[in-house]
C-alpha cells in the first residue's frame, strides 16, 4: 500500500488542478501553481541556511502568506514545522522551543522579535532565526551577541521554483503542539501517512474510501467542486492545520485572514464568495453569530452553506442563532483532536446530547481498558482506534497513559473524553473527564452546562469550573460575560434559565460576571483562569 507524504500530495494536487485558486489571503489570490512555486523558493532558503530532514522549525507567526510558505517549504525539505501559540507567555515560549529541540524559529512582528531576543541566550539549540519583513535591532543585537544566524525571510526571492528535492517516504513526522489547556502543550508525533488516513479522513472526507495511490487523490481533486474553505482558526491551532491540508489534498480554496474577526469573516462571505467556515464551538461561533444578526440584511450571504466545527463545545442556542439568519445552513459538528485527527461527525438529539453512529474508529473503556458493555449505562472513557500517532515528542511517560497498548494489541488514544454506549453501539458524548465536577458525589461535566447558558439571552460567553465547597467538596460555579448592550440579569434569573434543561445538582450555584470570558486565539477555553476568576469572585 501507498506510504503518503503531505508535501507529495500538494504536489500531485498541483499538478492535476494548478491553476485552480489554492489561497486567499486578505483579499490577494494565489493559485496552486503560484502557492507551489513561492513554497519551493522558501524550502530551498531553509536548506540552503541548513534545514533538512528531520529538522523541527518553531513557526512563531501569525496568519499570512508566509506562515503558510513555511509550512509547505518545509514539509518539502522533509523537515518539520513547530506550531507555536503567538499568545504563550515567556516560559511557555522557551519550554515550547526547548521541548521540541527546533533549531530554527521563524518570527514576524516587532512584539514577537523582542520577546525573542530576550529567550534567546536560553536557546543553546537554536542556530538560525528567518525574519518576514523588518528585522528589529534587538533581536539583531541579540542574535550576534548569542551566535545566532540571522536571515531575512524576504531572501527567498532570489531562490530556484524548482521542484528537486529528495525522496519522500511517508515516515516523516509532523509534529503538532496541544492548546496546554491543561499544564505546558506536548507535542504530538504523526507519521505523515498515519496523518493523510485519520486528520485528512484518507483524503476523502466526504466520501466513504479512502484513497489508496496519488493518481486517486489527483482524480479527487480534479473531481471535487472548487469550493471556498474560510478557516478562522489561527494556522498554528491543530484544527486549523487539519483543514488547510484536508482542503489542499482536495483541490479546493481556503481562505485566510490575518487573526479572528467576525464582522470581517462575515462580510467576506459575500467578497470572497466563502461557501464553508470552520470554527472553534462557541468561542468563535457566538460572535459570528452575532455578526450574522447584526449583517444579515447587509451582507450577501447566499453563497454560504456549512458552518463546521471542531475542536470545542458548540451549542444548540449558538446554532439556532445561525439557522434563524440562514435556515438553509447545513451545521457539521467534527469530533477530533490533535491527539487523534478527524473521529467523524456529531449528531445532536433533542436534549442537546451529542452522539455519535456506531464506528469502528472508536470505543468505550472502563479505568482497566476494558470495553464497557454496550446498553449498561457505565461511563467510560472514550478511546480512538486507527492510524494513532506515535506519541508525544519527548515525552515518553504521557505517550504511555495517552496511546495505550490494549490487551488485544491494539494501540488507542485516550484523551479523557467521557461517554456512554447505547445497547445499538451509539456513543454519547457526556465531556472531558478533566472538567468534570464531582459534587457531592455527583458528577457534572462542564460543557453541558456552559450549553444551558450560553441559550440565556443576555450571555455572551460562559464557562464552568468547580469551587470549593464545605459540605459537597465542590459546587459548579460559572464565569459570564453579557452580550453587547443586554440587560445584566441577576445570579437567580441565570440559575433559573438553566434549570428548564438542566437537573438541579447541575444548576450553577456561583455566578461571577466578568467583562471577556478568556479564550486562546483558537477559541479554547482557559479553564484554569476561570478556576482562578471564580475562587476570587
Amino acid at each position: 500500500m501507498h506510504q503518503f507524504n503531505l508535501a507529495d500530495i500538494f504536489e500531485t494536487v498541483t499538478d492535476a488542478v494548478g491553476e485552480r485558486v489554492a489561497l486567499t489571503y486578505e483579499g490577494q489570490n494565489f493559485t496552486y501553481l503560484e502557492l507551489e512555486a513561492l513554497s519551493n523558493q522558501v524550502a530551498h532558503l531553509l536548506a540552503d541556511n541548513g534545514v533538512g530532514a528531520g529538522d523541527h522549525v518553531a513557526l512563531y507567526l501569525k496568519n499570512s502568506v508566509e506562515h503558510v510558505t513555511s509550512i509547505l517549504g518545509l514539509i518539502k525539505v522533509r523537515a518539520s514545522p513547530i506550531n507555536v501559540n503567538y499568545r504563550y507567555t515567556e516560559p511557555e515560549l522557551e519550554y515550547i522551543f526547548t521541548n521540541s529541540d527546533s533549531t530554527a524559529i521563524v518570527v514576524e512582528e516587532a512584539e514577537h522579535q523582542e520577546v525573542l531576543a530576550g529567550l534567546l541566550p536560553s536557546l543553546p539549540k537554536v542556530a538560525t532565526v528567518y525574519v518576514i519583513g523588518p528585522i528589529e535591532s534587538v533581536l539583531r543585537d541579540a542574535a550576534a551577541a548569542n551566535g545566532k544566524a540571522l536571515v531575512a525571510f524576504s531572501d527567498f526571492e532570489t531562490r530556484s521554483t524548482d521542484r528537486d528535492f529528495e525522496p519522500r517516504t511517508g515516515d516523516e513526522l509532523y509534529v503538532l503542539y496541544t492548546g496546554g489547556t491543561t499544564g505546558y502543550p506536548k507535542g504530538v508525533m504523526w507519521r505523515h501517512d498515519d496523518f493523510f488516513h485519520k486528520p485528512l479522513s484518507g483524503g476523502n472526507p466526504y466520501g466513504t474510501d479512502a484513497r489508496t495511490t496519488l493518481e486517486e487523490v489527483a482524480t479527487g481533486a480534479k473531481e471535487f467542486p472548487g469550493l471556498a474553505f474560510l478557516i478562522a482558526a489561527p494556522l498554528m491551532h491543530g484544527a486549523a492545520s487539519y483543514s488547510l491540508f484536508t482542503f489542499f489534498t482536495l483541490g479546493s480554496r481556503v481562505v485566510l485572514m490575518r487573526q479572528f474577526d467576525a464582522e470581517k469573516m462575515i462580510r467576506s462571505v459575500e467578497t470572497d464568495k466563502t461557501q464553508v467556515i470552520l470554527i472553534v464551538g462557541d468561542g468563535m461561533g457566538l460572535p459570528l453569530a452575532e455578526a450574522m444578526e447584526k449583517l444579515k440584511d447587509e451582507v450577501d450571504m447566499s453563497s454560504l452553506f456549512s458552518i463546521t466545527s471542531g475542536g470545542g463545545l458548540w451549542s444548540v442556542p449558538v446554532r439556532n442563532r445561525m439557522l434563524a439568519v440562514k435556515p438553509d445552513l447545513l451545521l457539521r459538528d467534527n469530533f477530533g483532536a490533535s491527539e487523534s485527527g478527524n473521529d467523524g461527525a456529531f449528531e445532536i438529539d433533542d436534549a442537546g446530547n451529542l452522539r455519535m453512529p456506531p464506528t469502528d474508529k472508536m470505543k468505550v473503556l472502563d479505568e482497566s481498558l476494558n470495553e464497557i458493555t454496550p446498553g449498561s449505562d457505565e461511563v467510560g472513557l472514550i478511546a480512538r482506534i486507527g492510524h494513532v500517532p506515535m506519541g508525544y515528542y519527548n515525552d515518553p511517560e504521557k505517550t504511555a497513559k495517552t496511546f495505550p497498548t490494549l490487551a488485544d494489541g491494539t494501540r488507542v488514544s485516550v484523551l479523557g473524553d467521557m461517554g456512554k454506549v447505547e445497547a445499538d453501539g451509539t456513543i454519547v458524548f457526556l465531556g472531558r473527564g478533566s472538567g468534570c465536577i464531582n459534587t457531592g458525589g455527583e458528577k457534572v461535566f462542564a460543557e453541558e452546562v456552559e450549553a444551558a447558558l450560553h441559550g440565556h439571552p443576555a450571555v455572551g460567553d460562559a464557562l464552568v469550573a468547580p469551587a470549593p465547597d464545605e459540605r459537597l467538596g465542590q459546587r459548579v460555579a460559572a464565569v459570564v460575560s453579557l452580550r453587547a448592550g443586554a440587560e445584566a440579569p441577576s445570579v437567580d434569573e441565570i440559575r433559573d434559565h438553566c434549570r428548564k434543561t438542566l437537573a438541579g445538582y447541575k444548576v450553577p450555584k456561583t455566578v461571577v460576571f466578568v467583562d471577556e470570558i478568556k479564550r486562546t486565539p483558537a477559541g479554547k477555553a482557559d479553564y484554569k483562569w476561570a478556576k482562578e476568576t471564580v475562587a476570587a469572585g
